[in-house]
């Protein structure tokens, strides 16, 4: 799974680097980005990308109410046009969402305390997560208010030096991958799904950090040490 992240560049940056329009609205940089925060999203909005901060935790449209988000941060890249929380999003609603890079933790023989790690690119660009959102509304709620968007990272099986930190890890598109991915008129899940597959060993890089970023309310940059 992917559980945490880092995401500190200011929402014109990434507008510029995903050539999308910036939110009007900016999120406080974070290097320790838990669920339930709110995030940055790059989605389609017709002809036109759009940088938008939605809820981490995807909260499908049949939800009682927004609690079942905290259980989807992530969804996995083989099932996701056969659950009934993701196929209707994957069919027409796909987003990336920028990161600087992601943490996983890994067990340390003789050390009940797994060490944290920080994965990312080795040539300093961000990352693309691939992510799905959608649009979710109290049933009582006036029409034209109260609407929830929110965002689920995808996962697939890890790459190769990926594979001895954790199980899982998140989808890295590439940029001649996001045309595609994020053009809602496209609409073949066999084509689209062909982009869910390990980024390529080469790609990320990571290092030890600070078990600080088990916590989190930290939040600052010090967790890359």
């Amino acid at each position: 799974m992917c559980g945490r992240f880092v995401s500190t560049a200011p929402p014109d940056q990434i507008a510029a680097y995903f050539d999308a329009e910036a939110p009007e609205s900016a999120l406080e940089p974070s290097y320790n980005v838990a669920p339930t925060n709110d995030v940055y999203t790059v989605h389609a909005d017709g002809s036109v990308r759009r940088v938008e901060p939605m809820h981490w935790g995807l909260v499908p449209r049949w939800a009682k109410d927004p609690s079942i988000g905290s259980r989807m941060i992530n969804a996995r890249a083989e099932t996701l046009a056969t659950k009934n929380a993701y196929k209707s999003a994957f069919r027409s609603r796909r987003c990336l969402i920028p990161a600087d890079g992601f943490y996983e933790w890994v067990a340390r023989p003789g050390q009940k305390r797994k060490q944290p790690m920080y994965l990312y690119r080795a040539d300093g660009e961000p990352l693309a997560l691939a992510g799905l959102w959608e649009r979710w509304r109290p049933k009582d709620a006036p029409d034209g208010e109260g609407e929830l968007r929110s965002t689920t990272i995808i996962t697939c099986e890890p790459n190769e030096a990926i594979r001895p930190i954790h199980d899982r890890m998140p989808v890295v598109l590439a940029p001649e991958a996001w045309a595609r991915w994020l053009d809602p008129a496209v609409d073949d899940l066999d084509l689209l799904g062909a982009l869910l597959v390990p980024a390529p060993e080469h790609l990320i890089t990571m290092h030890p950090v600070s078990t600080e970023v088990n916590n989190v309310r930290n939040k600052g940059a010090h967790l890359l040490e």
